[in-house]
């Protein structure tokens, strides 16, 4: 049985900023780019996110619903810096540390001694370690895999730590929102609703044979995950090439200007993504994928694109869906990821 820890930093970029300025404590701060730049936040304090103010959201529209929402810039450098102390502490504990950004990841404790192998006090440790190292707060999550792991790191923020034993996993997902599923998105969670699937448990009165008769391969996932089985090791090293999003639509979008009015919630996905990433290679391009109605597909790349804007995306998507001037069953947005820019002086800046 392994034991796997999930750590996820609470509100990273802005605790620190809350650190290093002591006056910005209990007043709604965000991190990000400026409103009048088409910027994006990267994170918010908890009390603005009472007012609904919460990452890749546009910097604009967190103004209106905070106006006293105080946002201030990126410290790329500085958040690395923390981040790496955080790293190192990992590494005391285990080899086996699988970074999903620069303010969470999943450790391997079940080879681990410390503690006399207990993951609970482990987990306590590290927390512990992270706070005394950098003045910050990590919640955790401690169970058999890293599905159940990371749902237990959210549930007690911020500064908490949930435990889900072997014993009781069926009892833990019995509850579960079906959205809280790994790759249940928006579109799928309707549809799961629609046929009255609300919770893990009730997918997992669902015959296996009848899962994947109507869900395809997803069925294979959807069915052993609703049951807490969650078999995927920790990836160590991972070297993207590129990031992408896409949604497939359940009525045609008829033209151009319908398609482009879909591109701000993507990018909203796809900036979500590019922040999860631990440190990515610079963007070597932007590209835009769209499958039409008959099926035919069509893929725009342009690698003098550098910065994820919402325009240049406008742009990319008109001239892609012109290719064939029909419906569309399908949009996507995506970033090459130039691994020989990572030496480069320039840091490119997301939230600009």
């Amino acid at each position: 049985m392994r034991k796997i820890i999930h750590i996820d930093m609470d509100c990273f970029y802005a605790a620190i900023e809350m650190r290093d300025d002591p006056s910005l404590r209990g007043v709604p701060i965000a991190v990000g780019g400026r409103p009048d730049r088409r910027g994006v936040i990267a994170t918010a304090n908890y009390r603005a996110r009472r007012f609904g103010v919460h990452s890749a959201m546009a910097s604009a529209r967190a103004v209106r619903l905070c106006p006293d929402l105080i946002i201030i810039p990126t410290r790329m450098k500085t958040y690395r810096r923390e981040s790496a102390i955080i790293r190192s502490i990992f590494t005391e504990f285990t080899d086996v540390v699988e970074p999903l950004s620069l303010d969470e990841a999943y450790l391997d404790v079940t080879n681990c001694s410390i503690h006399h192998g207990s993951a609970t006090l482990i987990a306590n440790e590290l927390r512990r370690r992270i706070a005394e190292a950098t003045d910050l707060t990590a919640s955790a999550g401690v169970a058999p895999n890293k599905f159940l792991a990371k749902v237990a790191s959210d549930m007690d923020k911020p500064d908490g730590l949930t435990v889900i034993t072997p014993g009781s996993v069926l009892d833990f997902v019995e509850a579960l929102p079906v959205e809280a599923i790994p790759g249940v998105g928006k579109v799928t969670t309707r549809r799961l609703h629609r046929l009255g699937f609300r919770t893990c448990g009730d997918l997992r009165r669902v015959p296996k044979r009848q899962m994947l008769r109507r869900f395809g391969k997803r069925g294979q996932r959807l069915y052993k995950l609703s049951r807490g089985i969650d078999e995927r090791p920790l990836r160590v090293e991972r070297i993207p090439k590129s990031l992408s999003v896409e949604n497939t639509y359940p009525e045609d979008l008829p033209d151009a200007d319908a398609c482009v009015a879909r591109i701000p919630e993507l990018l909203e996905s796809l900036v979500t993504r590019f922040q999860r990433r631990d440190d990515p290679p610079p963007i070597g391009g932007l590209f835009v994928k769209v499958k039409f109605n008959d099926f035919r597909q069509t893929t725009l790349e342009r690698t003098e694109y550098r910065e994820l804007r919402r325009e240049t995306y406008e742009k990319l998507m008109r001239q892609a869906i012109a290719r064939h001037d029909r419906p569309v069953r399908l949009l996507g947005i995506g970033v090459n990821l130039d691994a020989e820019l990572a030496a480069a002086p320039k840091q490119l800046d997301l939230f600009r």
